[in-house]
């Protein structure tokens, strides 16, 4: 499935120069997908230099001319819905209808920075004197290195694709080894939209060996990273060396919070939709539930009788809601963290296990755990799988201090039906999102990223652009 593409560099699909490839495998059934092409030193300095003229190319391209190729690749993207949602499917293991909904909105990603580039203002200012004038204005900041988990691959490369290409940014794409044929994909849609060659690059393979390249070179002026916490302060470090701008999106660990005058059903709808999403390997799922006490036994009960009616399959069948975890070492982790909660005296109250009937495949199934202290493993260890600790709170700012108790501050979730509490809760509460009343956080225009050790910079809304710009001020004399 690898074989019409490989490295994508100067406009072209190729092989890698020293030949070699990597085995990719779907999550479903243990078996390989294909090889794909795996980046050699040679081929990363190809794409560097590729990327260098390509830059030079799209920054002389108006804003006008710009945003008509990006928004050629978001009308693509929206006719290739089938195609690419097939791709998640088989590298990541999430079900189809999740595929279509990551491709639609990573194609809205896409609109939406097509109208930014044309929204790139600057400011005139009176100068002290009579006859000066101060002038603001942006230029972009040059070749961007664009690092793209394996989790949510479309979605996050065309962020990072689309803000740069908005920008006037070349850029270089590195996929994750687990989902490269994803970012591959989407990176022929911009080739077939008519993005200039060398503004979009794209490297497979080895991605602490080929970040570490990037990083080193002084063609890189800026670094766009979604990952870990621990990657995070690695590329943070490096990024050092040379004064790269870089914007970290990194670890969640987010506090779903559940006060005493809500509708349960709505909210456990909510809660469902969140927490299993991609079998809760996302970075906002909502992995810590305090639930008020006077709420917390009907709330438990439900979610149990919710979750044990979801189906686990193959994303492929019809009807499947929660596919396998993604690789079989974060099936092991998963399994670990179960066992740990277990020992400190969780109660299982459903799943805990591997789902009968499956020989093959990395699936788990959702597991929901009672009697939670705060000082347990899974409430500052972020569990990225489908496990629900819940605790119980008795006021507002008593929940406030124990959810605000994490390094991590990416996403929380806030159901109240009083305005008070709503507005007290999410001005209190130490992450960079907050949803209220919703499951529904990340929003092409609206500015996506978390505080504390989850990184800084924002992706999406209008800020995001800003991160790519260089601003410079001009002290103007007029005769």
């Amino acid at each position: 499935m690898y074989d019409k593409f490989g490295q994508f560099i100067n406009g072209k699909w190729q092989k890698s120069s020293g030949g070699e490839t990597y085995d990719v495998i779907n999550p479903a059934t243990e078996e390989i997908i294909g090889k794909a092409s795996k980046a050699s030193k040679k081929d990363i300095d190809l794409a560097l230099k590729s990327a260098q003229k390509g830059f030079e190319i799209w920054k002389n391209t108006s804003p006008w001319e710009r945003s008509k190729v990006i928004r050629k690749i978001s009308d693509l993207m929206r006719k290739k819905t089938d195609v690419l949602s097939k791709w998640l499917t088989l590298e990541v293991g999430k079900p189809l209808a999740e595929g279509v909904a990551e491709s639609a909105g990573s194609a809205d990603i896409f609109e939406w920075s097509s109208e930014e580039s044309k929204r790139i203002y600057g400011e005139t200012l009176q100068g002290r004197l009579p006859n000066t004038r101060i002038h603001v204005y942006y230029q972009p900041v040059g070749v961007v290195a664009a690092l793209v988990p394996w989790n949510f691959p479309i979605t996050l490369a065309s962020r990072k694709i689309s803000t740069a290409l908005s920008a006037g940014c070349s850029v270089i794409v590195k996929p994750d080894v687990i989902t490269p044929g994803a970012v591959m994909e989407l990176v022929d849609i911009c080739k077939e939209a008519g993005v200039p060659p060398g503004v979009v690059n794209l490297l497979s393979g080895d991605p602490a060996y080929i970040s570490d390249q990037l990083l080193s070179s002084d063609i890189i002026k800026k670094v766009s990273i979604t990952g870990s916490t621990r990657v995070g302060k690695i590329i943070l470090k490096k990024a050092a060396d040379k004064v790269q701008r870089v914007t970290m999106e990194l670890s969640g660990h987010s506090p779903f919070i559940v006060f005493d005058d809500v509708d349960l059903e709505k909210v456990t709808d909510m809660a469902i939709f969140a927490k299993f999403r991609n079998n809760g390997q996302v970075c906002i799922s909502p992995s810590r539930f305090y639930v008020h006490e006077s709420k917390k036994n009907d709330f438990t009960k439900l979610m149990v009788e919710k979750t044990k009616k979801l189906k686990i399959g193959n994303g492929m069948d019809k009807g499947t809601i929660l596919g396998p975890l993604t690789t079989k070492k974060r099936l092991e982790e998963v399994e670990a963290l179960v066992e740990t909660t277990k020992k400190e005296g969780a109660k299982v109250l459903c799943g805990g296990r591997k789902p009968s009937g499956f020989n093959k495949g990395y699936f788990y199934e959702p597991t929901i755990f009672d009697n939670i202290k705060d000082n347990f493993t899974i409430m500052h260890q972020e569990p990225f799988g489908p496990l629900i600790p819940i605790l119980s709170f008795k006021s507002l700012d008593e929940v406030m201090k124990r959810a605000n108790n994490n390094d991590l501050g990416l996403a929380s979730y806030i159901y109240t039906n009083n305005l008070e509490k709503a507005h007290k809760a999410s001005e209190l509460i130490e992450t960079g999102t907050v949803a209220v009343n919703t499951a529904v956080i990340a929003l092409p225009e609206a500015p996506f990223g978390g505080i504390k050790q989850t990184g800084y910079g924002r992706e999406g809304g209008s800020m995001a652009i800003k991160d790519y710009l260089n601003i410079k001020y001009t002290h103007l004399g007029i005769n």
